[in-house]
């Protein structure tokens, strides 16, 4: 209870917000209007009294109020705990009884367990004891925990009712607060019930309101409907005279463009007819050309034969005398081949002379330009690499000019020494290259070298001279000589090596570079006696790769051995060498060899006979290759005719890396190698050498640019460049006539004898090799051919190109020259055999006559997979080998059958077509592809179409071309709203059917267009064309069975009702529509208006801007390089860094002002507005073509909540195309920036403001012009029309605007020509003079004055309008009166038709009253500060002026009645009825001096009239009460006296009535001087 309290008192703030709001609407109902109180002021003073008792009584009852509400939660708040209580009470009384219950039950339970376990305590059943045991053990432990669950539920029971208890004894004691919120509430309900029934009232009210508008909206939308009607009415005619304009326009057009279609055909002609003369012209070049070349190949096919001629009668002669005539020509082409090779290797050898002279000349020129500083002196005994070229290549000069052609040793020289100098050159040659040193300043002019010490350059050579040589053996002599002693055993000398090496000869074979080789020797004791071994050392010429490890063992007996180990590093080159040892019986080596891998190839034989074979026979022999070398190399066996390269490595002139080591067998080597190289191109002519040489150069180049080796082999197959004649092609090797051979290893390889012809038949083979120490092998094939006597005259049958499943047939013609009767049998291949046929299959062929067979082809779809080798899928051709066998001969006659086998398919791609879901008042085109997979050309058709498919060109028939594939579309156009499924079939001139499966969904929309395209009129740049159409709705019923109803597909259909679209335009388009968004009802239709206002895009303004923004830039940064250069001619001290930083400096600012300009630019900036205007001049014309969708959904637009979109369904998709063709505009704006805007800005209502635009006719040609009409009562006016405006000149036009009130007025003012309109936009502003004053009322008292003194009151004037206003004040009483000299004066008129507005004025002839300022200006939104004085003259309470506030000298804004009331004394009294009238009268103005006023003063008496009215004399009415008013005014004249009484006056008060009385009032009065 404490906690809930808490919460109370926390949340006493919101209790008291609440009531604030309830209190609110009480105030408000209870509040007394401002006038009430006033009269009420005026009449009692007793309601005011009680009202403010009232609040009173209010405000003190606020903080009961709040104590009961609080008191009212409270009650709540208990009863709601009441009820929580008692309700958990229940629930826990109810599970207590449920718990005594279970107990009950355990306790029978367990009752129930004893006695069955007696009886089975009697029983003696021990099984079931123990169960029952178990099972009493639960029940106790459950009838435990049940009584703990009672236990806890009695104590909370009972805590639960004692504050059930406490909560009654609360609510007991808050009874009475209980019953009085109930009345307050039940007070409340009927408070808001009323007020129900108020606003339901009022709501009522409300309804009729909005009913009544909504008639008079729909009274204006058939107003608004029939003038659209009208409008489109005249719009209709306007198109149409448009239309016949442009028809007029169009024919010009036509016109031209023919006649400049006519100069093109006859430019083309003209074009065609010098192409034609320059063909004929190349085509007789081509003829005497070939005419040439015919010649020439006469001439070296008559050349060759008679070479031959001479070759086969030198053959003879040499035949004749006994000689080899095979081995003679083969000397004599080697000959020649040497020949030629040594004249390309001199012209070789002089080109790369003058490449070393060259080389050397550069290197001395920039050696001079490195070293400028002479080199040391050299040693005299030691000449420079350079000095020892130099004198080469002199001595190379001096043997060319003394050698004879002859003369072979030099070549072989020169190529030693020039591929040594090539290799030096090498590295020379790269200085040629603009490569930068490794070292920073390395190539300064001003560099140092290192300077050799002369130390360095005197030191000798390694190895010392030959003097050191001979001195150094001299002394080795001595020294042994000491050591070597003689051995004598048993009387003989030992003479002999000392010890034995087992193995005698060290020899390393078939290394490879990059390991390194170990091998043991064993030295033996071979003298008598105890003999002593010591290692010497190896050669000079192997220290470098040999080691020798030899640990001397001691004395050795006679028989005793020691171990030696020689470590060989190899390099790839042959060593020769000794170990030396010494004995102590002399000295002893061990020979030392290192041999590389070498091969070492022959053949088994050089000459195979085959004998005598029939034509078409085979005939097989073998030759073997062997190698016993250890090297492999690649092979190939070729016809001695041919010629192939190997390896580039095989010319002698790329040998550099040969010539780097010095050895012994160095020129044989050489020599070998380059007689090899003649013997190799034996067949080839002279003129083949170059080519080598060129193909020898790519394949370094490819080498050196990183190509494996191992492609050498690839490209071996490809350099062929003599094709095998006929007798070539009698002999033919086997599969294996090219690859590797290992090392100690043979390759056989068959030779196969074919004889084609009769006679006999012989020819030469080789073997070449990569390897370039490898000769080349020659063999001989001699074999002899004899003749078949069936043959066929046309062995090769070529059927053409054939289909697949079509019959082809043709006859083989068989002839024989056999003078017997033959048996042929015609045979086809195993594999074609279901395809082909020969009939028939057995004939006999008569003696010396001919014999026809008939083939049948019919190719099957499985013939590339039966055919297998026979034929080709990628080229489809067939090359089938036919069989005839003869009788009694081996050889079988062939011919061959070809064929080129087609498919006839043609495919359609995609094979099925989804159309989706498309409205009937649409058409959808897909592309099909038709492809011909034949070599063959076919005739095509679509047949069968259903009436809502189309297939375009020519309807769906035509040709297709080989493998062609043709595009087609297929039009589908559905007629209802349903589901298509269909099939188009293609059928070819076979007869072969293509079918291609196609589905779609047909919608019926429930809307429809009035027009689906709209081709708008050529429309100028920022010119508007514009094109109505309707959206209908006629669908009116859902009843399927007497008319289509609009659905999709075979759904349900579309409901009858309000139906919305919404055109969705693509972005940045030129096109508008009005209104997107509309509801059509059923049987209604809305209009559409499509506008069509071609405009340039933003992106080519902005790029022409900054286009021209560049080209200013650059002519700045011009100008200004010229203002540095004369400021440079004139300075010619400054640096020649300065001018360049400066030039950089321009370039830089010049390149940035663009940049920063492209960044700021905007399309109110100049730069815009002149590009703009450049590229409209500049336009040539655009066509876009746009198709807009219509989306359709259920429902009105006025229906949705909010937001929320309606659910367009895409299926219902509308489509509207529009074409919109865009031309050059033929006039323009070339004032105010080409802008079309005229904007006049604020303009005071009643002025004018004129404006003035300048057009140009920019087309080549006069035009008339035309003005749209503008409103005759709005603002504006074209004030100088005009109506020719000739070409290229321009025309100002003054427009003015003059608003009439306060109004936002826009015009278009529309310019019409014959080519286009251009419209020009009229907007401004008119606004009102709108001033507010600050008096409210517009009455200002000045209040009570003492006579002759004044006073001043301020007020102000606030400008709240965008415009200056020009104001001058004007008081009534002094301006004219002309217009009430005719009237009567006010003081005649009776009370009811006084109207006066100026009352009282001074006697002086002064105004009473003054303004200050007169007139002046009130700027945009400022406020103006007036002073108004009141100065009386005399005595009255009827001073009253008006004051006008007039603006601009026109208008009056506002009234200002000024009152004010004078006295002769600071004290008055007021009140009772009024005895005087309020305007003066026409008496004599009195005058009295001041002095003698008071004495002339009379009393002023005051009528005060009291009724009072007794209705009920039974009861006592109210007094009759009436107010008497005593005022003091302020003054500012100084008090003369200051009275210490209070002053008194006295005043007979007269009762008239049905009895006359008189009593007499004192007024005591007590004056205090204000603060």
């Amino acid at each position: 209870m404490e906690e809930d309290e808490k919460k109370l008192l926390d949340d006493k703030p919101l209790v008291e917000d609440d009531t604030e709001k309830l209190e609110d609407p009480e105030v408000v109902l209870d509040c007394v209007p401002r006038e009430a109180e006033q009269k009420a002021g005026l009449g009692s003073s007793c309601p005011g009294t009680e009202q403010s008792k009232d609040k009173q009584k209010r405000r003190l009852t606020a903080h009961e109020k709040l104590q009961a509400s609080l008191l009212r939660r409270d009650l709540s708040h208990l009863d709601q705990l009441h009820e929580e209580k008692d309700l958990f009470i229940q629930k826990t009384r109810g599970e207590l009884r449920a718990c005594r219950r279970r107990m009950e039950l355990l306790v029978k339970q367990q009752e129930s367990v004893a006695a069955e376990m007696a009886a089975e305590k009697a029983a003696n059943n021990m099984a079931a004891m123990g169960r029952l045991e178990a099972v009493s053990q639960r029940l106790c432990l459950e009838l435990k925990n049940e009584r703990d669950l009672q236990a806890r539920m009695t104590a909370v029971l009972q805590q639960s009712e004692s504050t059930l208890w406490q909560i009654e004894v609360q609510e007991g004691q808050l009874e009475d607060a209980h019953k009085s919120a109930r009345e307050e509430a039940a007070a409340t309900k009927r408070g808001l019930q009323e007020r129900a029934a108020k606003q339901l009232h009022w709501e009522m009210g409300a309804s009729g309101k909005a009913e009544r508008n909504r008639l008079l909206r729909a009274r204006r939308c058939v107003h608004l409907q029939k003038e659209l009607g009208l409008r489109q009415q005249k719009l209709v005619e306007e198109a149409q005279k448009n239309h016949r304009k442009a028809l007029r326009f169009l024919k010009a057009s036509l016109g031209r463009i023919r006649e400049q279609e006519q100069k093109e055909e006859l430019e083309t002609r003209e074009h065609v007819r010098r192409r034609m003369d320059a063909v004929l012209a190349l085509k007789n070049s081509i003829s005497a050309n070939r005419e040439t070349l015919r010649k020439f190949q006469a001439w070296s096919q008559a050349k060759t034969e008679l070479e031959e001629q001479k070759a086969q009668a030198e053959k003879k002669a040499i035949l004749a005398q006994g000689g080899d005539a095979f081995k003679h020509l083969c000397h004599q082409r080697r000959r020649q081949e040497l020949e030629a090779q040594n004249r390309a290797f001199e012209e070789e050898q002089k080109h790369r002379k003058q490449e070393i002279v060259s080389r050397l000349l550069k290197e001395e020129a920039m050696e001079d330009r490195r070293r400028p500083r002479p080199e040391p002196p050299r040693p005299a005994g030691r000449r420079s690499l350079r000095d020892q070229t130099w004198s080469y290549v002199a001595t190379f000069c001096d043997e060319q000019s003394t050698a004879g052609p002859d003369s072979q040793s030099s070549p072989l020289l020169t190529a030693i020494s020039s591929e040594s100098v090539q290799g030096d050159g090498s590295s020379l040659g790269g200085e040629d290259t603009l490569a930068w040193p490794e070292i920073p300043g390395l190539w300064k002019e001003d560099y140092k070298p290192f300077q050799v010490s002369k130390e360095d350059v005197d030191r000798k050579p390694v190895g010392g001279t030959k003097m050191d040589k001979d001195i150094l053996a001299r002394t080795m002599q001595q020294l042994r000589s000491g050591v070597i002693h003689k051995q004598v055993a048993s009387g003989r000398e030992f003479r002999g090596c000392p010890f034995n090496s087992k193995p005698k000869f060290i020899h390393f074979k078939d290394f490879d570079v990059g390991k390194v080789y170990k091998k043991k020797i064993t030295l033996i004791n071979a003298t008598y006696t105890i003999n002593y071994c010591k290692l010497v050392g190896v050669d000079e010429s192997l220290q470098d790769f040999v080691h020798v490890d030899f640990d001397p063992p001691g004395p050795l007996s006679a028989g005793m051995s020691c171990e030696v180990l020689v470590t060989f590093k190899p390099i790839n080159k042959d060593l020769e060498g000794n170990v030396s040892f010494l004995a102590q019986t002399g000295g002893f080596s061990v020979p030392l060899k290192c041999s590389t891998k070498k091969c070492s190839l022959s053949l088994d034989k050089e000459l195979i006979d085959f004998g005598s074979y029939t034509v078409g026979e085979t005939a097989t022999r073998t030759i073997t290759l062997t190698n016993t070398g250890g090297l492999g190399t690649k092979f190939r066996f070729l016809l001695a005719s041919e010629s192939c390269e190997m390896d580039t490595s095989q010319s002698v002139l790329k040998l550099s890396s040969i010539f780097m080591y010095e050895d012994k067998g160095f020129y044989d080597k050489f020599t070998t190698s380059f007689s090899e190289y003649q013997l190799e191109g034996n067949e080839s002519s002279p003129t083949d050498v170059p080519s080598q040489k060129e193909s020898g150069k790519m394949d370094v180049k490819e080498q050196e640019e990183g190509h494996p080796i191992e492609s050498e082999g690839v490209t071996l197959t490809t350099i062929m460049t003599i094709p095998p004649n006929e007798e070539q092609m009698e002999f033919s090797l086997g599969e294996t006539t090219e690859g590797v051979i290992g090392p100690f290893s043979s390759i056989k390889v068959p030779v196969i004898f074919t004889p084609i012809a009769p006679g006999k038949v012989q020819n030469s083979f080789k073997v070449m090799f990569k390897n370039q120490q490898c000769p080349t092998l020659y063999f001989k094939v001699v074999g002899v051919a004899i003749d078949v006597p069936v043959w066929v005259p046309k062995p090769n049958v070529d059927l053409k190109i054939c289909m697949y499943d079509r019959l082809y047939q043709d006859s083989i013609l068989v002839h024989t020259r056999s003078k017997a009767a033959l048996r042929l049998k015609f045979e086809v291949c195993k594999e074609l055999r279901g395809h082909m046929e020969l009939l028939p299959e057995t004939g006999y062929i008569q003696a010396l006559s001919s014999y026809s067979v008939q083939l049948k082809f019919l190719p099957r779809h499985s013939l590339p997979e039966d055919a297998g080798k026979y034929f080709d899928k990628e080229t489809r051709v067939l090359e089938a080998p036919m069989t005839i066998w003869v009788a009694d001969q081996i050889k079988p006659v062939g011919f061959t059958v070809h064929a080129v086998v087609t498919t006839s398919d043609l495919e359609l791609s995609p094979t099925g077509l989804d159309f989706g879901y498309c409205t009937i008042y649409e058409a959808i085109r897909t592309q099909i592809s038709l492809c011909n997979h034949s070599l063959l050309p076919q005739e095509f058709g679509f047949v069968g179409l259903p009436k809502f498919v189309d297939i375009q060109p020519n309807d769906g028939f035509g040709t297709i071309l080989p493998l062609e594939t043709l595009q087609l579309d297929v039009i589908f156009q559905p007629t209802k709203a349903k589901e298509y499924n269909f099939e188009l079939i293609c059928k070819s001139e076979i007869n072969r059917c293509f079918k291609l499966a196609c589905r779609a969904v047909g919608v019926y929309p429930p809307l429809e267009l009035s027009h689906y395209q709209i081709k708008f009129a050529a429309t100028s740049l920022y010119d508007t064309s514009v094109a109505t159409l309707y959206v209908i709705n006629s669908h009116l019923s859902r009843n399927s069975l007497t008319h289509s109803v609009p659905r999709i597909g075979s759904e349900d259909a579309f409901p009858v009702g309000p139906t919305s679209f919404e055109f969705l335009l693509p972005p940045d388009s030129p096109i508008t529509i009005s209104p997107l968004v509309g509801t059509v009802w059923p049987g209604k239709r809305c209009l559409v208006r499509v506008a069509f206002q071609p405009v340039l895009p933003s992106e080519l303004i902005h790029q022409e801007a900054f286009q021209a923004l560049s080209r200013k830039a650059e002519i700045k940064s011009s100008q200004k390089e010229t203002v540095t250069q004369r400021k440079d001619q004139r300075r010619p001290s400054l640096s020649t860094l300065r001018p360049q930083n400066q030039d950089r400096l321009l370039q830089a600012s010049a390149s940035q002002p663009p940049e920063l300009q492209k960044e700021d630019l905007a399309s109110s900036s100049q730069e815009y507005q002149l590009a703009q205007a450049s590229l409209t001049r500049s336009f040539q014309g655009k066509f876009d073509k746009f198709v807009v969708p219509c989306v359709v959904a259920s429902g009105d637009t006025k229906d949705r909540k909010g937001t929320e979109p309606l659910s367009f369904s895409p299926h219902n998709t509308l489509y509207l195309e529009l074409w919109c063709p865009a031309v050059a505009p033929s006039i323009m704006v070339t004032s105010n920036k080409g802008k079309t805007i005229i904007n006049f800005g604020d303009i005071a209502a009643g002025h004018r403001g004129i404006k003035k635009v300048s057009i140009q006719n920019i087309s080549p040609e006069d035009l008339d012009l035309e003005y749209s009409v503008l409103n005759p009562d709005g603002p504006f006016v074209l004030l100088n029309p005009t109506i020719r405006l000739p070409s290229g000149e321009t025309q100002v036009l003054d427009l003015s605007f003059s608003p009439r009130e306060s109004v936002l007025a826009q015009e278009t003012l529309d310019i019409i020509t014959k080519k286009g309109t251009l419209s020009l936009t009229l907007m401004g502003t008119g606004v009102a003079s709108t001033i507010t004053c600050s008096i409210e009322g517009d009455v200002l008292n000045m209040g009570y004055v003492i006579a002759r003194e004044s006073v001043s009151l301020g007020f102000k004037l606030q400008n709240n309008s965008p415009l200056p206003i020009k104001f001058s004040m004007q008081l009534d009483s002094l301006s004219s009166r002309s217009r009430d000299q005719h009237r009567l004066p006010q003081f005649l008129a009776s009370p009811d038709q006084r109207t006066e507005i100026v009352g009282t004025q001074n006697y002086s002839g002064q105004s009473v009253f003054s303004v200050v300022p007169v007139e002046g200006v009130m700027e945009p939104g400022k406020a103006q500060d007036f002073t108004v004085t009141f100065s009386p003259d005399h005595e009255s309470l009827y001073f009253s002026d008006r004051l006008q506030v007039v603006l601009f000298d026109k208008k009056v804004s506002h009234h200002i009645l000024l009152k004010g009331a004078a006295r002769e004394h600071m004290m008055f009294v007021e009140g009772g009825d009024p005895l005087d009238v309020p305007v003066e009268s026409l008496t004599v103005i009195p005058a009295f001096d001041l002095e003698h006023r008071e004495e002339a003063e009379e009393l002023k008496p005051i009528l005060v009239t009291l009724e009072y009215a007794q209705l009920d004399p039974d009861t006592q009415a109210p007094p009759a009460t009436r107010e008497l008013q005593v005022g003091c005014i302020r003054t500012t004249q100084l008090s003369a006296k200051k009275p210490d009484h209070p002053l008194m006056a006295s005043a007979l008060l007269q009762l008239r009535g049905d009895v006359k009385e008189t009593y007499k009032v004192l007024f005591v009065a007590q004056v205090v001087t204000g603060p």
